[in-house]
């Protein structure tokens, strides 16, 4: 009996978007009209390239960013949550799929000493280049048209469970924690036994009650939690089950 706990990160694991937070180290907390209005709708990942640009322009240095980073506050109950997931590693796997980064997403569990309960983390690549200046990739290709270029994270959970089924891993129930938008297409993915929980009035939670009121409702049974002692608490019931 083992159990695959599939995180998001931003507004999920921490309390805030890791892309957004970063900008606290731009000059005056702030980045420029021109640099903000150039996002365009599923090209996040070539915007956050330009703001890494503007803070490398701006003597930015990683250990300033490292900082900043690791004030970010992790989402209420979320500290007790992994480390009873990290008590109980033999009934969970446990992964992360997100649109951040791997850069930040590895600052920010190390600091707290939680890397260890999350067996892999799927998230764009980033690293330092030799001048210093943060770079950030696409994640995959894919085609689906629901989801930014940059990453499906349905093609991200199906490519994953293939992998663990060739080692012979197969998993009891699914449960997939999120909030946004892009958490809809893997939750979609999801079968009847398995459980998706959307952070209470955010856009994922939204999307799946606008699903159910058209008449073609997720497959799985859904679960809002507020604090991730409510996702604690569901565990500890699978547990005694």
């Amino acid at each position: 009996m083992k159990f695959l706990l599939v995180f998001d990160f931003d507004h999920t694991i921490i309390d805030e978007n890791s892309d957004t937070w970063i900008v606290k180290c731009a000059p005056e907390r702030k980045l420029p009209n021109g640099l903000k209005n150039s996002y365009q709708p599923g090209h996040w990942t070539e915007y956050m390239g330009r703001v890494f640009v503007y803070l490398g322009d701006n003597g930015v240095k990683e250990d300033e960013m490292k900082r900043t980073m690791t004030t970010i506050p992790f989402t209420a109950g979320m500290i007790d949550l992994l480390g009873f997931i990290g008590e109980n590693k033999e009934l969970f796997d446990c992964i992360i799929v997100s649109d951040s980064n791997t850069v930040f997403i590895d600052w920010i569990l190390k600091a707290a000493d939680f890397h260890k309960v999350f067996d892999e983390v799927f998230t764009n690549p980033a690293a330092f280049s030799s001048t210093g200046y943060l770079t950030v990739q696409h994640f995959h290709a894919h085609h689906c048209a629901k989801c930014p270029k940059n990453l499906c994270k349905r093609k991200v959970l199906k490519e994953f469970l293939d992998k663990q089924l060739e080692r012979g891993v197969s998993y009891t129930q699914i449960i997939y924690i999120g909030d946004g938008g892009n958490d809809l297409c893997p939750v979609m993915f999801l079968k009847k036994n398995d459980i998706a929980m959307p952070r209470q009035g955010y856009t994922l939670e939204k999307r799946i009650s606008q699903l159910a009121q058209s008449l073609s409702p997720v497959q799985c049974s859904v679960l809002v939690w507020s604090s991730a002692v409510d996702i604690m608490s569901y565990l500890k019931l699978l547990i005694k089950e």
